[in-house]
């Protein structure tokens, strides 16, 4: 469903996500493109944990474009990388904020490649917009 402002804008049906909550419930139901998936929050928080927090979806959002984006530069340059994994942690601090990513390369990679990896890390698309002055416009349907 897109709004008079996504089709005035030119951003296409498959470019919006869509969150829709009962109301009285955290649980929430997401549709990208034709995907779907949901979120919830622990019981201790009051939700019924069905399904991933927003944060630990927000941490998987930028695993996998992390992953994505050293295995798009390994390809590329023909190295020898035979696995990604990224492990995230979020953490609150004093009124300070930090996500924690460790990076775990797999296959015959010289010390200078695997340097080089994790220098494309901080690359990936999403690293860059979650580490922008980002601006969020809210507007009433």
């Amino acid at each position: 469903m897109s709004t008079p402002s996504d089709t005035q804008s030119g951003v296409e049906n498959e470019d919006i996500v869509v969150v829709q909550g009962a109301g009285n419930s955290y649980a929430q139901q997401i549709q990208a493109g034709r995907h779907c998936f949901a979120s919830d929050e622990p019981v201790s928080l009051g939700g019924e944990d069905s399904a991933p927090t927003p944060y630990h979806l927000l941490l998987g959002a930028l695993g996998s474009c992390t992953s994505i984006t050293l295995t798009m530069y390994a390809r590329r340059k023909e190295w020898q990388l035979e696995g990604v994994t990224v492990r995230l942690r979020h953490t609150r601090n004093n009124g300070s904020e930090q996500i924690y990513r460790t990076i775990e390369l797999s296959g015959t990679l010289s010390e200078e490649q695997r340097h080089r990896l994790l220098e494309i890390a901080n690359r990936c698309p999403v690293h860059r917009t979650l580490s922008a002055a980002l601006e969020i416009i809210t507007v009433e349907a």
